[in-house]
């Protein structure tokens, strides 16, 4: 990997690029049995530019390869005895994932999501408190290491007993968080339940760093973070687990993600449904596709991300970071099409963080396989709010003014939805 490359120009990048692409390629090529067999003997092309000449790569692959060839895959392209850590992934889409790592691939890991944390805000003099899964999760013990890796005094709590976390908070002089954006909202209920006096400003957090989750581009949810709690709202820990746990996050000066691994990772765009290569270029909007450029044991080329992302600027930033800005658009297993319109969480997201009578939480609850000629939407009242008559009716008007797409909205009451410490899904298919 290459030091201070979240800062490197373009033509540093580049040549780095190259030597590390010419070393990876002959790593893949020679010791992963998935991908001799998926590019049918072909060589992979010396040129990144010229990636596009090998098929994709995607999730189910790899399950399939790991169901054949347990606990790792025959994509992994190391000996046993090189795997130095073992995660899985939490398994929101499908069948939980073995991750092997190196120690290398670790190292690289840790750097490269510390430069994550860095950029949001995180440093030596802050005590942060890491409220995600340790269970074999990604986002647990390696997200503690990223976060470690800023300097940062760094508190191991995980999920679970929320009230001892809340005494923490407040004993120990813990000035930021790392949880997902869904979080807060668990903590606010056992402070109103358990601890009257309080209010959660008054745990003294300045500096929310999120992940995991969509959500962080809503305005309105941003400054509730900050008007009830008082902390500024980080976009901190965007990655891919299969790939890596964090390579992008914003800055301080900038709402819109950080591409952060650009000496590690080759990324690519595509129509998501012709799968053709796009331009890689300002206001471009595509599916993401990754290629490992160091990487040991489980080296993926081409992997298709399923995430749906919109490139806003090549430039660089203000802060000095070179990498390319972008937002997530949504996740193409979780676009719901009514009618010929294509729509995402986010975007139902941002309608219903309008209305102050709602707490922000949300499901859309698909009961039958599409078409669809109705987004169906169950949203819950804030915590203050009685029952507001109407009040569905304005929010499916608000979704059709501003996304063009006929909703059904029910209204629950506070506290309807239960209450999740991991991720939060959004878009449930009760149908089989």
């Amino acid at each position: 990997m290459l030091e201070g490359a979240e800062f490197t120009d373009p033509a540093g990048i580049s040549a780095h690029q190259a030597a590390a692409w010419r070393k990876q390629r002959n790593h893949v090529a020679v010791n992963s049995v998935f991908y001799r067999d998926l590019w049918h003997g072909k060589e992979p092309p010396a040129d990144l530019r010229d990636l596009d000449e090998l098929p994709l790569s995607d999730k189910s692959q790899l399950r399939i390869s790991q169901a054949n060839h347990p606990p790792f895959g025959d994509y992994l392209a190391t000996g046993r005895d090189m795997a130095n850590r073992l995660h899985r992934t939490s398994g929101t889409t499908g069948q939980a994932m073995n991750l092997a790592l190196s120690a290398r691939d670790c190292q690289i890991t840790q750097a490269v999501g510390g430069r994550c944390h860095r950029a949001a805000g995180l440093g030596p003099d802050n005590t942060v408190v890491h409220c995600l899964n340790y269970q074999m999760w990604m986002g647990g013990v390696t997200d503690h290491m990223t976060l470690e890796a800023t300097g940062a005094l760094v508190v191991p709590f995980g999920v679970g007993n929320t009230e001892l976390l809340i005494r923490t908070i407040i004993e120990t002089g813990i000035d930021a968080i790392s949880c997902t954006p869904s979080y807060p909202r668990v903590l606010e209920r056992v402070i109103n339940d358990k601890f009257p006096d309080l209010t959660p400003a008054d745990l003294g957090l300045k500096l929310g760093l999120f992940g995991g989750e969509p959500g962080l581009d809503d305005p309105t949810f941003r400054e509730r973070l900050n008007t009830v709690w008082g902390m500024q709202p980080r976009n901190a820990n965007y990655g891919v687990s299969d790939v890596f746990s964090n390579f992008a996050a914003q800055c301080e000066n900038d709402t819109r993600l950080h591409f952060m691994a650009a000496d590690v990772l080759w990324p690519e765009l595509i129509d998501p449904d012709s799968l053709a290569p796009l331009e890689f270029a300002d206001g471009c909007e595509g599916e993401l596709i990754l290629t490992h450029l160091d990487r040991q044991c489980q080296p993926l080329v081409r992997f298709k991300t399923g995430d749906i992302i919109r490139i806003e600027t090549t430039e660089p930033c203000q802060c000095g970071r070179t990498g390319f800005r972008f937002k997530v658009i949504g996740r193409s297993d979780d676009m719901v099409v009514v009618r010929g319109i294509n729509l995402f969480p986010t975007m139902v997201s941002a309608v219903i963080g309008e209305f102050d009578q709602l707490s922000g939480d949300y499901r859309i609850v698909l009961h039958s396989p599409p078409p669809y000629d109705f987004l169906p939407v169950e949203v819950e009242l804030a915590g203050d709010a009685g029952a507001v008559e109407g009040l569905g009716e304005a929010v499916a008007a608000a979704i059709k003014g501003r996304l063009g797409a006929t909703a059904r909205v029910s209204v629950l009451d506070n506290g309807s939805f239960p209450a999740t410490e991991g991720k939060t899904r959004r878009v449930l298919r009760r149908y089989s």
